[in-house]
C-alpha cells in the first residue's frame, strides 16, 4: 500500500515553503509580501508556471487567510511566543525592529484583504498590546512624531 503525498498548488506550497517557516506569524508575514500591494493579487513565480496564476493567486489568498485566522485563536501567550520565535528567526536587532514597528505599523500590510470588523481590530488590538510588552521588554522609547 503506497502512501501518496497530497497534490495541488497549496500542498506544493506547505512541502516547498511554508514547512520551512517555523513560526504562524512568519507564514503571516511571507504570506502578506507575496501580495502585490497595486492589485492585491498574490503572485509566486513558481506556483504560477505549475498551477497557473489564478490557482497560485487563489492558494496564497486561502494560505493567507487561514494563517491569519490561525494566529488571532492562539491566546495572547502564544502569540507572544510565536511572535517572539518570528523575531528571533531575522537577522535584525529586535530593537531596531521594535522601533521601526512603533513607528510605521507595518504589520497592518499583513492584514488579508477579505478581512474586516472584529477580526481586524482584534489583531491591531493583539499587536498593540505585545509591543507594548516588548517596548517594556527591551527598554525602547519611541519620540513622538508630533513634538
Amino acid at each position: 500500500m503506497s502512501r501518496e503525498l497530497p497534490r495541488g498548488a497549496a500542498a506544493d506550497l506547505w512541502r516547498h515553503t511554508l514547512s520551512h517557516i517555523p513560526c504562524v506569524f512568519g507564514r503571516l508575514v511571507y504570506l502578506a509580501s507575496l501580495r502585490n500591494l497595486n492589485t492585491g493579487r498574490y503572485e509566486h513565480h513558481g506556483l504560477a508556471l505549475v498551477f497557473g496564476e489564478e490557482e497560485a493567486n487563489r492558494t496564497l489568498r486561502e494560505s493567507h487567510e487561514k494563517y491569519y485566522n490561525e494566529w488571532l485563536e492562539f491566546k495572547l501567550e502564544h502569540q507572544k511566543a510565536d511572535l517572539d520565535l518570528y523575531l528571533s528567526s531575522l537577522s535584525t536587532d529586535r530593537r531596531t525592529i521594535l522601533e521601526t514597528w512603533l513607528r510605521l505599523a507595518p504589520y497592518r500590510n499583513f492584514i488579508p484583504t477579505s478581512v474586516r470588523g472584529f477580526q481586524r481590530d482584534l489583531y491591531l488590538k493583539d499587536l498593540q498590546i505585545l509591543l507594548t510588552l516588548l517596548k517594556n521588554e527591551l527598554g525602547v522609547s519611541v519620540p513622538d512624531p508630533d513634538a
